[in-house]
């Protein structure tokens, strides 16, 4: 690509983003000021970094967007990353949210749940958890020792009577018994003090609390701090404390590889380890390291993310060019490579089968060992940036900091570790993250697929598609989405459509859906699995080929296996080889029964076959119930419709007071009444 005219381009905070030929973004930067780090891009090839001159190869042309302020191209930056995932940024794919502890405390019962979302409402949020099911198992311990309610807000406004937890003593049923607000807040404390990690306070208190109940002979009393206390020392027993203080903090470690770059990162919360997660970037080396770790971070942390107050860096960051892209200062690399952890073991993890942690000293001299960055900092530094272009004035982080100070709402630090402590933690972070990518070093399902399906790169984002109507009624088309190989359960879409756009043709179905999609915009799927045959897939590339779509991604379809008889095989009788088609071949593709790659195609069919099998019933149902709720006085089509985009069943509605009901569209205090009456009738004839 030739430079632009850098006249053109102003001196102000923005984002820049390359494109190819084709007008696709193949890149997404910011800078501090555009006209000088564009410039930057145009200087000897010696200057730049493998990757940068291969963009610039194949850039064709590139466009700015100016921001008023550095922080605001941040943002703008990770959003656009995020969207348009461009071929030579450090994309994070797997950037799903993880379970949290939800304490409602602005609540006058608070109640302890599980979510994934945070959502500003004054609510204290604990983790985040990489395992669910260990996150679900401490919240069972914790309900089992300390007495909070489970009912949802909703069910907690209309019990009449106590639930079935109280009468099992799991609950002290505040929703209809007199209970002391003071004594249950002190049990909320106390639930606190042990998801801050502060557990050692909490065992002396109700130890304490244990002693004094004894002597004053109130024994049933003593008899149930006892029972917490046991309750609270199995549930924090194989947890690990890495640091002296009680501080929130991620820690970040990188480690280079043979394929490429492997991040890892722990949360440590109350100065213990709570658990961690790794991430693979392959083909990147250690000149890319710098840009990875910012990159990363921008689009790791968001609005419903969990953000710590400080972060740790595996080294120090200067600025290039006003870019957020900074380099490795040796100093604190090898002060970093030098340090070896020797504490927590596979056992010491926080949550068992959250992942495997693993000490520094198990890594052994194979040639395939990762290189941590250690004596290769000052080549990379040299490689990476000139020394004319380092100021120190500069810091790459601050822009950063200051956002997610915004989505924390207090001060957050980022940078290298300050102490032996911090250090240990990074070469730990490090260590995690090579041994998986060591540990997962066979050929992967996704790289078999690849070969056999004749794909340039393995499939990480895989799409499905599969339609589901009774006699062309209530037409539903259901799409699944497995990312990494697991099922991205929050990316799942249900598109609907008419009873006279569809007449039960799949084919014509198929056909709009994929018009629909392609609307829809990125992010597009690696591979599109389309359940069916040759006709489904034709359906959807006859789409894909009119709008000049059709090397966006790859696409196949797959048909169940079939006797001679033309009849469906029964997979009981060992009929297991589906057929596999592709655009342009008339055979199906050669998969043997039963082989990985096989069983992982029929796992995402049968995914996606019950998914839209799942909502189109439930469209049915809707479609019975709503002319159920049109004999109610005062609800029509319309307003049966508002009713049940806010409500998932019936019960739902019947349950809802009349100030609920009154404050959605279309629906007043009077006709909230009648509607309610109606909704109690009918709740009672179907019991």
């Amino acid at each position: 690509m030739e430079s632009p005219a850098l006249h053109t381009i102003p001196f102000t905070p923005g984002v820049y983003l390359f494109k190819d030929g084709d007008g696709r973004i193949i890149y997404v930067g910011k800078a501090k000021v555009l006209r000088k780090r564009l410039a930057s891009y145009f200087r000897p090839d010696k200057a730049l970094t493998p990757k940068t001159r291969a963009m610039v190869r194949m850039a064709a042309s590139v466009d700015t967007l100016s921001t008023t302020s550095e922080k605001e191209a941040l943002l703008l930056e990770a959003s656009l990353i995020k969207k348009h995932r461009p071929r030579y940024n450090i994309v994070l794919r797997d950037d799903k949210q993880y379970i949290l502890f939800k304490l409602s405390k602005r609540h006058e019962w608070p109640r302890l749940t599980l979510t994934r979302k945070v959502v500003r409402d004054g609510s204290a949020y604990f983790g985040p958890y990489t395992s669910a099911q260990a996150a679900r198992d401490t919240w069972k311990a914790i309900q089992r020792a300390f007495l909070l309610r489970r009912c949802s807000d909703t069910a907690f406004r209309n019990r009449v009577r106590p639930c079935l937890y109280h009468h099992m003593g799991q609950c002290l049923g505040p929703c209809c018994l007199p209970v002391d607000n003071a004594q249950y807040r002190a049990m909320v404390g106390k639930v606190e003090l042990l998801l801050n990690g502060r557990s050692s306070e909490l065992l002396e208190l109700l130890q304490q609390q244990m002693l004094d109940a004894s002597e004053a002979l109130e024994f049933e009393k003593a008899a149930e701090l006892r029972d917490q206390v046991a309750s609270i020392r199995r549930t924090v027993e194989k947890q690990a404390a890495v640091l002296g203080t009680e501080r929130d903090m991620d820690v970040l470690g990188v480690a280079e590889t043979p394929k490429g770059l492997a991040l890892g990162i722990l949360f440590v919360r109350g100065g213990v380890l709570l658990d961690g997660r790794n991430f693979f970037w392959n083909g990147l080396g250690l000149e890319e390291a710098p840009e990875m770790v910012l990159s990363f971070l921008g689009q790791y942390y968001g609005p419903q993310s969990v953000v710590p107050q400080r972060i740790v860096i595996p080294w120090a960051l200067d600025a290039h060019d006003d870019e957020g892209h900074g380099v490795v200062s040796p100093e604190q690399v090898a002060t970093n490579a030098e340090s070896q952890y020797v504490g927590a073991s596979a056992t010491e993890s926080p949550l068992a089968g959250a992942g495997a942690w693993i000490p520094a000293d198990s890594q052994d001299s194979r040639n395939d060992d990762p290189v941590f960055p250690s004596n290769l900092a000052a080549d990379v530094c040299s490689e990476y940036v000139g020394a004319e272009d380092i100021t120190e004035e500069d810091d790459p982080l601050a822009a950063l900091a200051e956002a997610l100070g915004e989505l924390r709402g207090g001060i957050v630090r980022i940078g290298p570790p300050r102490n032996e402590a911090e250090n240990r933690l990074v070469t730990m972070a490090q260590t995690n993250a090579a041994e998986e990518v060591r540990s997962s070093a066979s050929r992967s399902v996704e790289d078999i697929l690849a070969a056999k399906l004749g794909m340039a790169e393995p499939p990480h984002r895989i799409e499905a598609v599969d339609v589901s109507h009774t006699g062309g009624k209530d037409t539903r088309v259901g799409v699944v989405v497995f990312e990494g190989g697991k099922a991205a359960k929050d990316q799942y879409r249900t598109y609907a459509f008419a009873d006279e756009d569809a007449g039960g043709d799949d084919y014509g179905v198929l056909a709009a859906w994929m018009k629909r999609r392609l609307e829809s915009g990125p992010p597009w799927p690696d591979l599109l699995l389309v359940d069916g045959g040759r006709g489904q897939l034709g359906a959807v590339m006859s789409v894909l080929e009119e709008q000049g779509s059709a090397d966006l991604f790859a696409v196949a379809s797959i048909a169940k296996a079939r006797v001679e008889e033309g009849t469906r095989a029964d997979r009981r009788k060992g009929g297991v080889a589906d057929s596999i088609f592709l655009p342009g071949r008339v055979n199906p593709v050669a998969m043997k029964a039963g082989s990985p790659e096989l069983l992982f195609l029929q796992l995402i069919r049968d995914s996606v076959h019950d998914y839209s099998i799942r909502r189109h019933r439930k469209a049915r149902a809707g479609t019975a119930l709503a002319g159920e709720l049109q004999r109610i006085e005062g609800i029509g089509p319309s307003l049966a419709k508002v009713l049940w985009e806010h409500f998932s069943s019936i019960r739902e509605m019947a349950d809802a007071s009349e100030a609920e009901l009154a404050a959605l569209p279309g629906i007043g205090p009077s006709k909230a009444k009648r509607i309610r009456s109606g909704l109690a009738a009918m709740r009672t004839k179907t019991k």
